[in-house]
Formats: C-alpha cells, sequence, structure tokens
C-alpha cells in the first residue's frame, strides 16, 4: 500500500471527488510513459501509482477503508464479489474486473464458459487462498478502450493476443489463471469518464445563449445535433441517453453529459457596445 495516496495525488485529505478527478487527470497527462522516452521506466513507475492512489481514492468504500489506516487492495476491500458468488447465482459466467464484469479478454484461450469450466470445475473461481500471480500493465487509448481492442504482446516468454473487451476502464485489471493484467487508459482531450457515463464541455457563443439555436456535439461513436434554448445558463447540464461508455457486460452503455460553457466576447464594436449598454439599462 502506498505511503499516503492523498501525497500521490497533490491533494488534501478533505478533497472532494471532483478535485480527486482533476488532479488525477492531470497527473495522469504530466506522467504518462510516452511523455518521457528518456525515463519511461521511472515514468511508468509513477503513472503506476498515479492509477493506483485514484482507484482507492476515487471508490468510497476503498476509501474509508484506507482513511481508517486498513489496506484498501487488501482481499474483499472494495470487492463486490467478496465472500460470495461472482457470478450472482444466475449460473452465467463472465470475466471479472477490478470495478466491473467483463467478457473473455484472451483471445487465444476461447470461450469463457469453457474457461471456467476447465480452470475451476465449474465453481467459484475465488474461493480459497490463490498463489501470487504475476503482474503486466498494458496501456491503451481512450478510442481503443471504448471501442475494444487486440494486443500481441509476450507472456513468460510465450506470444499471446490479449482482446481488451469494449468499455474497459482505467485500472481495470483482467486476472488469468497465471498472471493478472492491468490496464491503463490515456486520457482523451475532449472526452471524460465517470464510470459508465462520458462528459464533455461544449462552448456556446454569448448569443447563442441568449436567443437559442442549434450545435453538433461529439459522442463517442458520432456527431449529434442538439438545440441550445433561449435563456441557456453558463454551467447547464444536457444527458444524451446511451451515448456514453459500453458496459463491458455487454447490457447497454451509459450516458453522456454535455456542460454548456459560454463563450464571452473580449472585443466588441461599438454598435454592439451599444446593444449591451441598452440590455445593461434594461436590466438584463
Amino acid at each position: 500500500m502506498a505511503a499516503n495516496y492523498y501525497d500521490t495525488l497533490g491533494v488534501s485529505k478533505s478533497a472532494t471527488a471532483e478535485e480527486i478527478k482533476k488532479a488525477y487527470r492531470k497527473l495522469a497527462l504530466e506522467w504518462h510513459p510516452d511523455r518521457h522516452p528518456n525515463d519511461k521506466e521511472a515514468a511508468e513507475k509513477k503513472f503506476k501509482e498515479i492509477n493506483e492512489a485514484y482507484q482507492v481514492l476515487s471508490n468510497p468504500q476503498k476509501k474509508q477503508m484506507f482513511d481508517a489506516g486498513a489496506d484498501p487492495n487488501a482481499r474483499g476491500g472494495g470487492n463486490p464479489f467478496a465472500g460470495g458468488n461472482p457470478f450472482g447465482g444466475n449460473g452465467s459466467y463472465s470475466y471479472t474486473y477490478s470495478t466491473a464484469d467483463g467478457q473473455n479478454p484472451f483471445g487465444d484461450f476461447g470461450d469463457p464458459f469453457d474457461i471456467f469450466s476447465q480452470f475451476f470445475g465449474g465453481g467459484n473461481p475465488f474461493g480459497g487462498r490463490q498463489a501470487a500471480k504475476p503482474r503486466y500493465s498494458l496501456t491503451i487509448d481512450f478510442m481503443e478502450a471504448m471501442k475494444g481492442v487486440s494486443r500481441n504482446v509476450e507472456i513468460d516468454g510465450k506470444k499471446r493476443t490479449i482482446k481488451i473487451p469494449a468499455g474497459v476502464n482505467n485500472g481495470n485489471t483482467i486476472d488469468f489463471r497465471d498472471f493478472r493484467v492491468t490496464v491503463n487508459v490515456k486520457p482523451h482531450e475532449m472526452f471524460e469518464r465517470d464510470g459508465d457515463d462520458i462528459l464533455v464541455n461544449v462552448k456556446i457563443p454569448f448569443s447563442m445563449a441568449i436567443l437559442g439555436g442549434e450545435i453538433k456535439v461529439p459522442t463517442i461513436e458520432k456527431e449529434i445535433k442538439i438545440k441550445i434554448r433561449n435563456g441557456t445558463q453558463a454551467g447547464t447540464m444536457m444527458r444524451l441517453h446511451g451515448e456514453g461508455a459500453p458496459r463491458i457486460s455487454g447490457r447497454g452503455r451509459g450516458d453522456e453529459y454535455i456542460k454548456i460553457n459560454i463563450e464571452t466576447p473580449s472585443r466588441l464594436t461599438r454598435e454592439q457596445k451599444q446593444i449591451v449598454e441598452e440590455m445593461k439599462r434594461e436590466g438584463l
């Protein structure tokens, strides 16, 4: 366990969830290994520390354990399957991640139904103590996480094809029979992820905020036209149902939330200033 996850992210113990998220995004961009080609090993170490800190502090249950002095990464710490059947008693099989259910990420091992039957006899693979597994990390782009991607890697001297399912989130851990892979997802310049939801900040001109209009906004799959109502205020949130991140379980998608910011003009013509002065006199 890190000495202090708050120090790692540079935030105080009283930091809000939004402050923790902003600190993480800033540090993740700063310390991404691709930005440090001359000292990639040190950057990878720092990047992992930042991800680990965020995975704990962004999880209310794990954060509570950490604040109490307990190990948030201990067995059962924040694990929704701890002490019970990870398959929910419905008889269906799925791979398990640190924060969500997933599909078979290892294409060369076949169907997950056969895998669990072969390796665990169809029973609970998490029962009892297990030997420590080698840990590996894999870094992918944000859009690769959204759409899924296959990577050829070498593990224990063997070439394997790892299939990352669409919807995998930063810090998700794929737990397999003889090794474990942690997925690091690069932050996106436009999209911000919160669970299965996506947040996008959009700027509209001052005139549109007053008069209304129509704009195109980006989503994971395409651009969508939305209407801006007249009198829209800065900070207005709009929801696009089903346009968020795909759920690893394959059951639908999250939502996209659009935050409206208003661009205030820095320079006005004489006529424009007169119009604004008139609005001011009218109390607008």
